[in-house]
This record gives structure tokens, sequence and C-alpha cells, in this order.
């Protein structure tokens, strides 16, 4: 449980970045999906599946964020929990 906590605490880290630098993220990224880690952005995708995929080959799941760039609330990030066998 402990583990989901400090899981959950940085990916609101990553999206609290998200949103304070929305503006100057949509002038350069609108309409990508961004990944997010450490409060930068790593890497850029067209669709979230690939942003996942990809991303998930270097980094675990759950210490990165992804994220639709564009302006407003509209895109704003859903999470999703996976099963640990």
């Amino acid at each position: 449980m402990l583990g989901e906590i400090a899981m959950e605490d940085n990916l609101k880290k990553e999206f609290k970045w998200y949103l304070d630098n929305q503006n100057d993220l949509v002038k350069k990224y609108n309409g990508k999906i961004i990944v997010i880690k450490d409060c930068e952005v790593i890497g850029t995708f067209d669709e979230i599946g690939t942003a996942v995929e990809e991303t998930s080959k270097t980094y675990d799941m759950g210490t990165f964020l992804v994220q639709k760039c564009s302006s407003g609330e509209e895109d704003y990030t859903a999470v999703f929990h996976s099963r640990v066998a």
C-alpha cells in the first residue's frame, strides 16, 4: 500500500508540473502525446498506446505520466492501474 501511495504522489507531481507548464508545452507539443518523468518531457508520440509501450521498455510502469498535450481541461489525465502478478 505504501508503494502505491508514493507512486500516486509521484504522478500527481508530474501532473502538477504539466498544469504549471501547460501553456508552454502546448506551444511546443500541441496535439501530441507527451511522456513526463521527473518534471520533464522525455518523449513525444502520436498515440497513447505507443507512448506507453515504448516508454515502458525503459521505465517501470507507474513512474511516468502519459498526457495528451492540449489547451484547456478536455484531455486531462485519466489514471489506469495495472494488476501486479
